[in-house]
């Protein structure tokens, strides 16, 4: 009987887990987290900071006994050594667990930016249910709130934020909103839009330091000399990929624990999935870490297959970040900023707030970024990861990119 451990209950693990239940009725499944909570997605944790659900809202799975009738064990301890050597975990209270099968999912943390005063009270990143009560503690109505960074996690919390009527400074250190997603077109007008809802947009703008305030609160000081008053600090400056468990072994580690395109490491039964992993990527040809939900669910379930010994390979990264700010629904597929031997098409509506842009090669869509046209979203994917050649409906969509679905019907169905 063959024993399968997966460091990490996020989304990829637990969606391994019972891929493993699934083709391997006999195994032992172990799975190992190290938060206090049942398993939950840190993307739900907005939607408990405005009210729309409760903490067990956030769990992956609502009934409490799931795990226990599938026979996946859970255990809450934290993992100390990899000992790929061996086959076994050294765990954090000195115990070792071997393993047959090994995957680690051990997903991304908080990057710490160097700014004097992130560790004062009232200080939070918004990247775990502790995070979101402290959060929630200091939000309150008419509050002064800033917000350090303005990309795909920044702006998720910012309409949390937003929702609790606080009065909030959002302030990003890059020329634009959303830097890693949109181009300049795109990042202005979710700005313009972001100011009309009342919240004061800062770009190209850095904090210098974070100090406690006479009288109680705080004090953000900005390179422009501009000093913020807040009752709280949020901070979503970036993730990075928690692979220091190997990065002294035999695991081969870049950007993240690379993987092949069965998201096998270069250990041949230790496999990585979700945003530790750097594995191939769709658009590029090359290897990359993506921190998105929907591709940690794909990666923890062809990992288990093949865990399990059902070959299975992977078709690759897409990039995929499909974003509601305060309202206005954003989106980037694939190589969206184009590149050597790109075409591009952009329609532009300012006034309302809508914006499309499609990247060319050839006669295939690599890329895109849209705005305010939230029935493209599927149509879009679809074009760029099926790799659809268009024909002659290349032509018509650089006269008019928001043609979308006709080009899309008229190049699979012709």
């Amino acid at each position: 009987m063959a024993r399968y451990v997966i460091v990490g209950a996020g989304p990829a693990g637990v969606i391994a887990a019972e891929t493993l239940r699934q083709q391997d009725a006999d195994g032992e499944i172990v799975l190992l987290g190290e938060e206090p909570e049942p398993p939950y997605s840190r993307m739900a944790i907005p939607y408990y900071l405005t009210g729309g659900i409760e903490e067990s809202g956030t769990y992956l799975r609502k009934a409490r006994d799931h795990y226990a009738k599938l026979e996946i064990e859970i255990r809450q301890v934290a993992v100390s050594k990899v000992d790929t050597g061996a086959d076994k975990l050294v765990l954090a209270d000195g115990s070792a667990l071997p393993y047959d099968q090994l995957l680690l999912a051990t997903g991304a943390s908080p990057v710490q930016p160097p700014v004097p005063g992130l560790d004062l009270p009232g200080v939070h990143h918004c990247w775990t249910l502790e995070d979101a009560r402290q959060i929630a503690d200091l939000a309150d109505r008419g509050a002064s709130v800033v917000l350090m960074g303005a990309g795909f996690i920044g702006c998720i919390i910012l309409e949390s934020l937003l929702a609790r009527d606080v009065k909030l400074t959002v302030v990003e250190m890059e020329d634009r909103m959303l830097p890693r997603m949109m181009d300049q077109t795109g990042g202005a007008m979710i700005k313009r839009w972001c100011e009309s809802k009342g919240t004061s947009v800062l770009t190209s703008t850095k904090v210098t330091e974070i100090k406690a305030a006479n009288g109680g609160g705080l004090q953000v000081a900005l390179d422009s000399g501009e000093q913020v008053p807040a009752a709280l600090v949020v901070v979503a400056t970036g993730v990075k990929s928690n692979a220091e468990l190997v990065q002294d072994g035999d695991v081969e580690v870049d950007q993240g624990i690379v993987v092949d395109n069965h998201l096998r490491t270069s250990v041949p039964n230790v496999y990585a999935a979700g945003d530790v992993a750097q594995a191939p990527d769709h658009s590029t040809g090359g290897w990359s870490v993506l921190a998105i939900q929907p591709t940690a669910a794909d990666h923890g379930r062809v990992a288990a297959l093949n865990m399990a010994g059902v070959e299975t390979t992977y078709k690759g990264n897409l990039a995929m970040n499909v974003l509601d700010t305060a309202g206005l629904v954003s989106v980037s597929f694939g190589r969206w900023d184009g590149g050597d031997g790109c075409e591009t098409a952009e329609s532009v509506d300012a006034e309302n707030f809508r914006y499309m842009r499609l990247v060319f090669e050839e006669d295939r869509v690599v890329g895109a970024l849209s705005l305010g046209h939230t029935d493209h979203v599927g149509v879009l994917r679809g074009l760029i990861q099926g790799d659809v050649h268009l024909g002659d409906w290349k032509e018509r969509l650089q006269a008019d990119p928001c043609r979308i679905m006709e080009a899309y019907l008229g190049s699979t169905l012709s």
